[in-house]
C-alpha cells in the first residue's frame, strides 16, 4: 500500500519506519528533513492511507492552512485535548474528514522503541469497523494491532494519560516513593475513566491498551516528555525553561488547561487534572500534595 506520513518528528519518523515493513511509505512535514522517500506535502496528500502525527495545538490551523480531503483514508497519531477550545481531536477532524474515513491510534508506544523494531500493542479505532481493520493490517510483525469502534474513549485515554504523568513526574521529582507512584497512577486511571464515562466511552477501554497500558507506560519513565515536564516543575522550573529544555511538544500541558476550562464549564471534578493545572500556573508542588491528600476523592 502507498501511505503517506505527515509531520516527521519522533513519532511521526518511527511510523514511517515501522510501516515501512509492509508498505510503501512516503513522509512530510512543515520543514524540509533529510529522510529517505521525504516528499511534498501534494504528493503526501494524493497517497489512500495518511497518517498525521501533528500536534493537538496546531492540528486545527494546520488543517485549516493545508488539508484537502479527495476521499483519503485518515490514521490521526496524535493524542490531546485543544486548550483553546476544550475540542476533542474527533471533533477538530470532523469538519474536514467524514467518520467513514478516519481512524485513531492509540496505545503504548515510544518513538524511541518503535525505532528499534521492539515489539508493543497498539489499538486503531474507528466508528468504521472495516476501515478500523484496513489500517491494523498495515502494521508490521512487531506491532500487534487491534481495533475498536470506542473513538472517544481512545481519545480521551490517549489525551489524559499525558495530565497523569506529568503528575507522576511531579510525584518523582518530589521523591516521594514507589507508594505514592503507585496511588497516584491507580487514581489517575479512576479520575480519567470517570471523565471518559460522562463523556458515554466505554469501561473497557480504560482498562486496555488505550487507558491503563498508555498510562502506565508514560507515567512511569524519563523516556516521557509530558514526565519530564513533571520532574521540571518539582524542582521549581518555569514552563517556559521546560519546553527550551525538552526540544518537544509536550501534549499533557495544553490538556492539562483544557481540562480546566471543561471541568469549570461542566462541574466536573478532577483532582490531579486541577493541581496540575495550578502546578503549572504557578501553584507550589508541595501545596499540591498536601491538598490532593486531604481532599475527598
Amino acid at each position: 500500500m502507498s501511505i503517506g506520513v505527515i509531520g516527521a518528528g519522533k513519532w511521526g519518523s518511527a511510523l514511517a519506519f515501522a510501516l515501512s515493513e509492509k508498505n510503501s511509505v512516503f513522509i512530510t512535514s512543515r520543514t524540509p528533513r533529510d529522510l529517505e522517500n521525504f516528499v511534498s506535502l501534494e504528493k503526501v496528500l494524493k497517497c489512500e492511507y495518511i497518517v498525521i502525527t501533528v500536534p493537538a495545538q496546531q492540528v486545527a490551523l494546520w488543517l485549516e492552512k493545508n488539508f484537502v480531503f479527495a476521499n483519503q483514508k485518515i490514521l490521526v497519531a496524535s493524542k490531546g485535548i485543544e486548550a483553546k477550545s476544550g475540542n476533542f481531536l474527533n471533533e477538530i477532524y470532523e469538519k474536514y474528514v467524514p467518520n467513514e474515513n478516519i481512524a485513531f491510534l492509540s496505545g503504548p508506544s515510544f518513538a524511541s522503541e518503535v525505532i528499534k523494531s521492539l515489539p508493543t500493542a497498539l489499538v486503531v479505532n474507528s466508528h468504521n469497523k472495516a476501515l478500523a481493520q484496513e489500517f491494523a493490517n498495515l502494521f508490521p510483525s512487531f506491532i500487534k494491532a487491534y481495533t475498536s469502534d470506542d473513538v472517544i474513549g481512545a481519545e480521551i485515554s490517549g489525551a489524559y494519560k499525558n495530565v497523569i504523568a506529568i503528575a507522576a513526574g511531579i510525584c518523582a521529582g518530589l521523591e516521594l516513593g514507589k507508594n505514592a507512584a503507585a496511588s497516584l497512577i491507580a487514581r489517575g486511571l479512576v479520575e480519567m475513566q470517570r471523565f471518559g464515562l460522562s463523556y458515554g466511552a466505554k469501561e473497557e477501554s480504560f482498562i486496555g491498551l488505550s487507558g491503563a497500558g498508555d498510562l502506565f507506560l508514560t507515567a512511569s519513565s524519563t523516556m516521557s516528555r509530558n514526565f519530564r515536564v513533571g520532574l521540571g516543575l518539582a524542582n521549581g522550573e518555569s514552563q517556559e525553561d521546560i519546553l527550551q529544555a525538552l526540544g518537544e511538544v509536550a501534549e499533557g500541558i495544553g490538556t492539562a488547561y483544557a481540562l480546566h476550562e471543561i471541568s469549570q464549564k461542566h462541574t466536573l471534578y478532577l483532582p490531579i487534572a486541577r493541581e496540575v493545572y495550578l502546578v503549572l500556573e504557578g501553584k507550589n508542588p508541595q501545596e499540591s500534595l498536601k491538598d490532593l491528600l486531604t481532599n475527598e476523592g
